[in-house]
């Protein structure tokens, strides 16, 4: 039987910007590029030499000595791939028929060849991880920022700046501590007050990015449990080792969950008695897994087998306790025997109260979007205010002067550090606050509105609220590129 051939990877190698704008970019039509197609724009905004660097340094080809592709072909498809939201083939297809994109990738003339095979996204999201991405995605901002020295924004803040007895002693302190202020120095600087050299304004909130998983009951997990370990006894069953093969009656199991599975309406006793049958056709099953691993000398599993004989067994256990106690939660319950590390996230809200994907914290500087944080399990975002305060200073060298966010992030302990810190936070006042006060901390619903739209155009439009991946690092991966696609401009 022939083996499938993968397309093989363009050769051409990488050709700094800086070395010069090519002359033309031949078309297999005659006519000429238009200057203000998106991707043309974009691929002159980029720092492809800096994003090609992070890139080789995680590749450690210089070490293997081994010739990978272009990087800017690969770092350019996956940027393309997220602003256009499409599949891993499709951005390839979308690469063969387009010439801009080309034009984007580098190319200096168009081909009708696809750039590498639809796998290599797959080894790009295992190793370009979430801190890689939002290191990239850092060092564009830090480009566009450069590039934008001399805008009105920055002479206002160095109008700010001119005061040499407090602005200049405090630069050359950073420069030699590498920008690592302590809170004491500078409260004796500028006590009871806002710091002169805090600025710019910091929005935060949190969201769930949810996966791509069916929505789960607990009639629909057992029912993949039980086949998936109908799966494992057909893999582990050899006529010369056990003789007769263990019955599983996996034909009335199966009738039986369709005869309540596909009624349109069920009562509480239905579901419960059906939830029981699955329960303990598993439980037979998992007991037939044990018999028959025990007849071979070593585990027969490979990883994911083994993986998946575990997440069962865990399934089956949580199912029975919610089954016997009459609870419907457990911690760290399984919903998916697929990706055992989905969570289900409570938010709360009218249209999705419970969502199953990772939790993240976004902060919004100045129209630029940042990944402070991903947890796979609730956190309560309050906690992770000071870490996303000082993540701010270390991008821009100072704290912020104001931070808006919602009301869980607004405690006494954060009230404090903030106040510490000079940072003032826009949000209602602890007690009953005079009329002054009420008016002036006021944070009117459109200052807040961008943050909202990070998170809408980043689910409507790139696919953040369908996560396809299905490891937590590639999924880490997928969210942090979503957001360094959702960037303005």
């Amino acid at each position: 039987m022939a083996k499938s051939s993968k397309p093989r990877a363009s050769t051409q190698a990488y050709i700094s910007p800086r070395q010069g704008v090519l002359p033309c970019f031949g078309l297999p039509f005659s006519g000429s590029l238009s200057p203000d197609n998106r991707w043309v724009v974009l691929s002159n905004k980029l720092p492809w030499d800096i994003l090609v660097q992070i890139y080789l340094k995680q590749m450690r080809n210089a070490w293997t000595g081994a010739g990978g592709i272009n990087p800017r072909v690969v770092l350019g498809a996956l940027i393309i791939k997220h602003i256009c939201d499409l599949s891993d083939r499709e951005t390839l297809q979308q690469i063969r028929e387009n010439v801009y994109m080309q034009y984007f990738l580098g190319y200096s003339s168009f081909s009708n060849v696809s750039p590498f095979a639809p796998s290599l996204f797959v080894e790009l999201r295992t190793r370009l991880g979430m801190e890689q991405i939002n290191a990239i995605n850092e060092r564009i901002i830090e480009h566009v920022r450069e590039q934008t020295s001399s805008s009105i924004s920055w002479e206002a803040s160095s109008k700010e700046e001119s005061e040499p007895s407090i602005s200049k002693p405090e630069e050359e302190g950073k420069d030699e501590i590498g920008s690592d202020t302590t809170e004491e120095n500078r409260t004796e600087q500028a006590p009871g007050c806002a710091l002169p050299e805090n600025r710019g304004k910091m929005i935060i909130d949190a969201t769930v990015c949810p996966q791509d998983i069916a929505y789960p009951t607990d009639l629909n997990l057992l029912n993949d449990a039980r086949e998936k370990s109908e799966e494992l006894i057909d893999l582990l069953y050899d006529p010369a080792l056990q003789g007769k093969k263990p019955r599983t009656y996996r034909g009335r199991a199966r009738r039986l969950y369709l005869a309540e599975a596909q009624k349109k309406s069920s009562t509480t006793q239905a579901i419960r008695k059906a939830n029981k049958k699955q329960l303990n056709f598993l439980k037979r099953n998992i007991g037939h897994i044990h018999r028959l691993l025990d007849k071979y000398p070593r585990m027969p599993f490979d990883r994911i087998q083994y993986k998946y004989f575990l997440v069962i067994q865990m399934v089956h256990e949580q199912q029975q306790y919610m089954h016997i106690n009459r609870v419907k939660s457990i911690e760290h319950r399984i919903v998916s025997i697929h990706q055992p590390h989905v969570p289900p996230q409570v938010r709360g809200k009218r249209n999705a109260k419970v969502e199953f994907g990772a939790k993240i914290q976004v902060s919004l500087m100045n129209g630029f979007v940042f990944l402070d944080d991903l947890d796979w399990e609730a956190f309560n975002e309050g906690s992770r205010l000071p870490a996303s305060v000082e993540k701010y200073r270390k991008r821009f060298g100072y704290y912020p002067a104001e931070v808006l966010a919602d009301k869980i992030y607004c405690t006494r302990d954060n009230r404090k550090l903030l106040k510490g810190l000079g940072i003032k936070l826009r949000a209602k006042p602890l007690g009953r606050p005079s009329l002054s006060e009420a008016v002036e901390d006021h944070v009117r619903p459109g200052e807040r509105n961008p943050i909202e739209g990070v998170f809408g155009q980043g689910k409507t439009a790139y696919g953040m609220n369908r996560i396809k991946a299905r490891l937590t690092s590639t999924s880490g991966s997928w969210i942090a590129a979503i957001l360094m696609a959702d960037q303005p401009g």
